[in-house]
C-alpha cells in the first residue's frame, strides 16, 4: 500500500488517522474527557545523538498537553539478544531514565515490550534478570495491571508468554477485571502486540491467543472499546465487534536508522513514518485516534 494512498493527502496533512469517518462525524464538536498520548517502540539507546532526537520529538508531543501518557513497550533498544551485558543493559535505561525526566510532571503508564527484559545472565537469581527489573525501571505496579482516568478503565497487558499470549494466570485475571466493571464502562486495552491486525499478514507478530481474546471482548462489548498496541513498527486499525484495534507506529520508526531498502523516506519502516498518537476518549465511549508523522 503507498503511503499517500493510506494518508491521504489531507490525512498527511494533518498529521491525522482516524477511527473512521463515521466515528469521527460522532466525535465532532465534543469536547473529550480525556486527551491521552500514546508512544511505543521507542528503542532508546545512548549512541548515535539517540536521547536528544527522542527527546526534541518528545517536546511535539508535550505541546498537546494530553493528560498522561501511554508507553506501548521495547522502552529500550535491546536487552533480550544472546550476548547483551549487564553494563549494556543499564547504560540503555540510563538514556530512558534521561528521556524519562523531561515528563517527569506526567503520568507514564508501561507495558513491557520483548526487547526490555534482559535474560542472559549467568544466575537467575540476578536481580535485573527478566521482567521484575523491567517493572522496576518503568515504575509500574506489575506486569499487567489496570486502572481508571474519568469514566474510562484502562487494562495494561503482559503479551510476552507463550509466543506472544497473555499465559493462564494473566487470562483469568483479565476476565474477572472486566467482570468486575460495571456495564457500560468504557475500557481501553494496551499490549505491546496487537491483538487484532491488518500487518500481521505482512509480518506476523499478532497475540496468539486472538481468538479467545476476541471472544472475551464481544461478552463484554459494552465495556471494550479500543485496544492499542505498537509493536510493528507500522500504522494500521481495524474495527471488529464494536472494537477499535490501533496499531500505531513507533517513534523510533526504522529503530533510529535511515530507513529500510523498501521504506518510503527517511527513518521510516516500510510505509510508516516514525510518529506518535494522540487519543481523544469521550465519556460515551467513542474514541478519536490521531497518528502524527515525525519524518
Amino acid at each position: 500500500m503507498k503511503r499517500r494512498a493510506f494518508f491521504g493527502k489531507a490525512g498527511l496533512a494533518a498529521g491525522t488517522l482516524l477511527t473512521s469517518g463515521a466515528a469521527y462525524a460522532e466525535t465532532e464538536g465534543k469536547k473529550a474527557s480525556l486527551k491521552v498520548a500514546h508512544i511505543t517502540d521507542v528503542h532508546i539507546r545512548p549512541e548515535e545523538n539517540v536521547p536528544q532526537r527522542a527527546i526534541a520529538w518528545l517536546e511535539k508531543v508535550k505541546a498537546h498537553q494530553p493528560d498522561f501518557f501511554l508507553n506501548g513497550g521495547d522502552t529500550i533498544n535491546d536487552a533480550s539478544y544472546d550476548g547483551v551485558s549487564r553494563e549494556r543493559t543499564l547504560e540503555q535505561w540510563e538514556a530512558w531514565d534521561e528521556f524519562r525526566s523531561k515528563i517527569s510532571d506526567y503520568k507514564v503508564y508501561s507495558c513491557i515490550g520483548n526487547h526490555d527484559s534482559w535474560w542472559d545472565v549467568e544466575d537467575k537469581a540476578d536481580e535485573m534478570y527478566g521482567k521484575p527489573y523491567v517493572v522496576r525501571r518503568l515504575d509500574i505496579p506489575s506486569t499487567y495491571y489496570s486502572f481508571d482516568k474519568g469514566n474510562w478503565h484502562f487494562i495494561i497487558l503482559d503479551g510476552n508468554h507463550e509466543g506472544i499470549s497473555l499465559g493462564e494466570e494473566q487470562m483469568t485475571w483479565l476476565k474477572a477485571d472486566l467482570k468486575a466493571l460495571a456495564p457500560n464502562t468504557p475500557t481501553l486495552i494496551m499490549s505491546h502486540f496487537p491483538i487484532t491486525s491488518v500487518t500481521d499478514a505482512l509480518v506476523g507478530g499478532q497475540h496468539k491467543d486472538h481468538r479467545e481474546l476476541k471472544a472475551l471482548f464481544y461478552k463484554h462489548r459494552d465495556k471494550v472499546k479500543v485496544c492499542l498496541s505498537g509493536h510493528q513498527h507500522m500504522l494500521d486499525r481495524a474495527w471488529y465487534n464494536g472494537v477499535h484495534y490501533f496499531c500505531n507506529g513507533s517513534l523510533s520508526g526504522f529503530w533510529w536508522g535511515e530507513g529500510d531498502e523498501q521504506s518510503a523516506g527517511k527513518q521510516y519502516y516500510l510505509e510508516t513514518p516514525p510518529g506518535y498518537a494522540i487519543l481523544e476518549l469521550f465519556d460515551d465511549g467513542e474514541v478519536k485516534n490521531t497518528y502524527y508523522p515525525l519524518a
